[in-house]
């Protein structure tokens, strides 16, 4: 028997697995192991363990070091079909799904193994520690050791766990409505399923419903949420219905405590795991369930490479058990709606009614906030109220101008202009971090006549503090950045008798606020400028999203939402809390273009540190993706004496598949970038022919330097 071996590289110009000697210590699939690779000793993943090698018995040497933990094999399997679906390498997609970094905590404990004789003397000390055993050593290990001598006391290393810290919260199981014991029962039966649910209509105690009976058949359950820091509630009542048979796993946790509750979740000592999307490759044994709430959340895409989506992951790996998922949102995605078996919840679980939506026409209004929607936060406030306004674009002002030569200060590594922080005193760029001072004068031409345009959440804060005289708090990614800021500014607003919690789209994502009576969108449209054919989705979803935040816990509620376009679909529709309707006109719109879910797309982007070289990159893969796609037409047209067909647009032959493309896009941390995308009805043939067209490009030496990304399913 020989084991082959991936070894964890970055680069795509090493593909594996290679085979390796058994060593010693036993491996099966899923070992992690030390590899010599050439000149250097990597870590490596066993991915098959084989009867032969092609190599020649004395040319294989053996792993230098087997590590204690390991990856199960079912994440194995998912690894290698991730790294092929989204024309990754085997070695990132492993990258995923390995243990985290760490070990086990152990501390001396002492256990008293014999009471004191008759004629054995104590000191007062001695005495004291005694009593307090057993425990751990401590600052007490000295007189242990003494004791232990004497044969008084047992000394022997336990591990200590590093549990999370989590927001406590009381169980409060409720008697099911109607609705919801019929969504239960449904969502219960084998498959995938849409639990569409308006919000506050009790989603979630659906979802701790189906997690119990799940657990009761002795199998696992996986609770994936958009980010942990931005739904507490959900994840405090999987704690308080399930207690330590919960394990949490997200980035914000320190090393040592990740790597514990993925340790108890690989022995079965924990049974349900709560994450955002990494979660999906927790360690749970005989997956039963997997609920995706919030499914239309963007943040369930990965960013790295692989770029997979954690909804399409999750469906993958529940297949491999026969598991049950549960997709659930009150803004469905297009796709999932018309994909997916349909379980709905019309109604609130309180018996309110959504709150009314007010539209305001923003055409010929140059302040931020409508007249209107100053009276109505000024009314919460010398009610005592809260309220939630959002405005999806922080900072202070959007760009800066100068009114004598109309110079925009940009940033010197991309193409975009500077964000103004007062705060910060800087002008900053979102993408790359680049900083510097807020300017007086103009650079160009020596004005000091220099005009701030547009308003962020940092000047809508400065305003309704100074205005209203009320706390506000503001929540967004220059808010978020410290370690659990998050969770703390959310607590205390929760705490707060009154205020206004001011932010971009982290203030609609799934917060529960009883006693929030006003909910606003400022400049709601702004989305809807986007050049992105989800560009009416995310519209809808985030104006219904922060709707949905209103009018809970028995209180009447109100949401104003200020448009440049009160006329626009997604806008309407949202103010009709009608989702139907939206994606309905959404899905015919979709379908007439040829977008998903009626097409997928695959988009690859090719950076460079010249603009010629990208594009010669991206010109390269594009001939790749038509050669491998013609290549079966070109073998039956060879064997039928016919020539091979070629479409009009100079695409593949294929009617199914087009390439748009390639383009240039804006300048990024002082590098170009080219983009193509394959818009295709034959998914797995044009991820294939993707695939390939990179992999022959990456190894071109023209094209050392070019770093390729391919995004399947760009969002």
């Amino acid at each position: 028997m020989i084991a082959r071996v991936e070894p964890l590289t970055t680069t795509r110009r090493v593909h594996g697995p290679f085979d390796y000697k058994l060593p010693v210590a036993p491996v099966d699939v899923g070992s992690i192991v030390r590899i010599p690779f050439g000149r250097q000793r990597l870590t490596g993943v066993v991915t098959e363990l084989a009867t032969a090698s092609e190599l020649p018995p004395e040319r294989l040497v053996a792993p230098t070091a087997v590590g204690p933990d390991a990856v199960p094999p079912e994440l194995v399997d998912l690894a290698l079909w991730m790294a092929e679906e989204y024309c990754s390498t085997r070695a990132r997609a492993l990258a995923l799904v390995l243990p985290p970094p760490g070990r086990p905590r152990t501390e001396l404990w002492g256990l008293a193994d014999r009471p004191a004789g008759e004629g054995e003397r104590l000191t007062d000390g001695q005495a004291r520690v005694l009593a307090r055993l057993p425990g751990p050593a401590g600052a007490d290990l000295a007189a242990l050791r003494r004791l232990e001598a004497r044969g008084l006391v047992r000394i022997e290393p336990r591990v200590r766990r590093r549990a999370p810290l989590t927001h406590a919260e009381p169980d409060r199981a409720v008697a099911l409505t109607p609705e919801q014991a019929a969504a239960l029962a449904k969502v219960q039966a084998p498959g995938e399923h849409l639990l569409h649910g308006v919000t506050g209509s009790g989603k979630t105690e659906v979802y701790l419903r189906a997690a119990e009976r799940t657990l009761a058949a002795g199998r696992g359950v996986i609770v994936l949420v958009p980010e942990i820091a931005l739904t507490p509630q959900t994840v405090a009542r999987f704690r308080a219905r399930f207690g330590d048979t919960v394990a949490l796993l997200h980035s914000s946790l320190s090393e040592g405590e990740r790597y514990d509750e993925w340790l108890r979740l690989r022995r079965g000592e924990a049974r349900v795991a709560v994450g955002p999307r990494s979660a999906v490759f927790a360690p749970v044994a005989d997956l039963g369930l997997v609920v995706v709430d919030e499914e239309h959340d963007p943040a369930y895409k990965h960013e790295g490479d692989p770029r997979y989506d954690a909804r399409l992951v999750a469906r993958r790996r529940a297949a491999y058990t026969g598991a049950t998922v549960v997709f659930g949102t009150a803004t469905p995605r297009p796709e999932s709606w018309h994909g997916l078996d349909r379980v709905t919840l019309s109604a609130r679980v309180d018996g309110a009614r959504l709150p009314p939506v007010e539209v305001r026409d923003m055409r010929g209004h140059h302040h931020p906030l409508h007249p209107d929607t100053q009276a109505a936060l000024a009314a919460v406030a010398g009610e005592g109220g809260k309220a939630i306004v959002l405005l999806n674009r922080r900072g202070w002002s959007n760009f800066l101008t100068c009114r004598s030569c109309g110079h925009v200060w940009t940033c010197p590594n991309c193409d975009v202009a500077l964000v103004m922080h007062r705060a910060e005193r800087a002008i900053a760029c979102h993408h790359c971090g680049h900083r510097e001072g807020v300017p007086s004068r103009c650079a160009a031409c020596g004005s000091t006549a220099v005009a701030r345009h547009g308003a962020g959440t940092e000047r809508l804060e400065d305003e309704l503090a100074g205005s209203l005289g009320v706390e506000v708090f503001r929540l967004d990614a220059d808010t978020a950045a410290p370690k659990d800021a998050i969770g703390r500014l959310l607590r205390r607003f929760r705490a707060a008798p009154s205020g206004l919690l001011v932010g971009t789209q982290l203030v609609a994502k799934g917060h529960d606020f009883p006693d929030v009576t006003l909910g606003v969108v400022v400049d709601a449209d702004q989305t809807l400028r986007f050049p992105d054919f989800r560009a009416e989705e995310r519209t809808f979803a985030l104006v219904a999203q922060l709707a949905g935040r209103a009018g809970r816990g028995g209180r009447a509620g109100r949401v104003i939402v200020q448009t440049l376009s009160p006329d626009a679909s997604a806008i309407v529709h949202a103010a009709r809390h009608d989702a139907p309707g939206f994606l309905a006109e959404e899905l015919g719109r979709r379908e007439a273009l040829r977008y998903p879910p009626y097409a997928d797309l695959v988009r690859v982007v090719c950076v460079a540190d010249a603009a010629r070289t990208a594009r010669a990159a991206a010109d390269a893969v594009a001939a790749g993706v038509e050669v491998v796609l013609r290549a079966p037409e070109a073998a039956r047209a060879a064997s039928s004496g016919l020539a091979p067909a070629v479409s009009a647009a100079g695409g593949p032959p294929s009617s199914l598949t087009e390439i748009l493309g390639p383009a240039p896009l804006f300048r990024l941390r002082n590098r170009e970038r080219v983009q193509l995308v394959v818009r295709t009805g034959a998914r797995a043939a044009a991820v294939a022919a993707v695939g390939t067209a990179v992999e022959r490009a990456a190894r071109d030496k023209r094209f050392h330097r070019v770093a390729f990304s391919v995004d399947v399913d760009p969002q």
